[in-house]
């Protein structure tokens, strides 16, 4: 007998009124705000301007929804396209079904266009969204939790997960909740990518590239203890197979982005804010009204009665040399009558 469990939701959408609030896409919904706030932080401490996370991310959601669906479609068909299954629910997102690996790949592609209109440098910007990303697959994480799905091997353990469904083959009972631990994975890793880019001043790409692979080995040791239905390779599930080629790739942009182009981005966004406040363009614009300024300063200073500063100083010099030479004649007199 269970002496303690976590508790899955009876039911996982709400109904306020008309409107269905279904846990799942609240919690995608809050992950994404997680994300653009923590980003923008990120960026504006970088030099980049205020608002353009959120810009970029117009883009990069909708790329990144529609490639997690995807994915999740094309590696697991059978669940739509088999004898007795329904095509249109593959259209169905909020009843879950999101593969991480389409959802980033398809969202960077999303993010590449936003950056590439707003001139902003796509590694920079990846560095900066890497741990708010993280953050999010965290709180998404539990829509599985309102679902009751993607849990681990049946297991009596105080933190395990009670499941009471039994749609879609589902056995009632206590299990791994794979997905609480891939929860809390994901915070750790954020926390790692946060301290690594201050520590080491992460740049060119290299905070996302850690990101990714500290993702990866978690999910790998999470995938390998799920039970729900998947394809597998030589005895391992696809996810696993998946997870270990993207550490390695992650793993190998590092080590070269490093020796290719070390340190990080010097501007992170064309006309950002200085350090002194005012942007490069309207820096120079200061800088020549201030010089034009002066040079009327010095004109209007130097003229006088329609006189420029030249004739001025000609008609000063004429007025000294007059008074020098009445001074001499007025002394030769005096001598005389000395």
């Amino acid at each position: 007998m269970e002496l303690a469990f976590i508790p899955s939701p009876s039911r996982g959408v709400l109904h306020l009124g008309p409107i269905p609030l279904r846990g799942y896409a609240f919690c995608i919904i809050i992950g994404v705000f997680v994300a653009v706030w923590l980003g923008n932080k990120r960026w504006v401490a970088r030099g980049g301007r205020p608002g353009t996370v959120a810009d970029i991310a117009v883009w990069a959601v909708p790329f990144g929804l529609i490639g997690g669906r995807l994915y999740h479609v094309i590696t697991d068909y059978q669940l739509y396209f088999s004898e007795g299954r329904d095509w249109v629910d593959a259209f169905k997102i909020w009843e879950g079904g999101l593969g991480i690996w389409g959802a980033i790949a398809f969202g960077a592609v999303g993010a590449w266009i936003g950056a590439r209109r707003r001139g902003v440098p796509m590694p920079a910007y990846a560095d900066a969204v890497a741990p708010g990303i993280a953050l999010a697959q965290a709180i998404g994480r539990w829509g599985n939790w309102f679902n009751q799905e993607l849990y681990g091997r049946a297991t009596d353990l105080p933190w395990a997960v009670e499941i009471t469904s039994s749609a879609d083959g589902r056995v009632p009972g206590t299990y791994h909740p794979t997905f609480l631990y891939e929860s809390l994975w994901c915070i750790g890793v954020a926390l790692l990518v946060i301290w690594a880019d201050r520590r080491f001043e992460l740049g060119h790409g290299r905070a996302f590239a850690l990101y990714v692979a500290a993702y990866c080995a978690g999910r790998f040791w999470i995938e390998y203890m799920r039970v729900d239905d998947a394809h597998h390779i030589l005895g391992l599930r696809l996810n696993n197979w998946t997870a270990l080629f993207v550490f390695l790739l992650a793993v190998v942009y590092i080590v070269l982005s490093a020796r290719m182009r070390p340190g990080r981005e010097a501007v992170v966004e064309p006309g950002a804010e200085s350090a002194g406040g005012d942007t490069g363009d309207d820096a120079t614009e200061d800088d020549a009204d201030a010089d034009a300024g002066s040079r009327a300063a010095g004109d209007a200073g130097g003229a006088g009665d329609g006189k420029g500063a030249g004739e001025a100083d000609d008609a000063g010099t004429v007025e000294d040399d007059d008074k020098d030479v009445k001074d001499v004649k007025d002394g030769a007199d005096s001598a005389k009558k000395g």
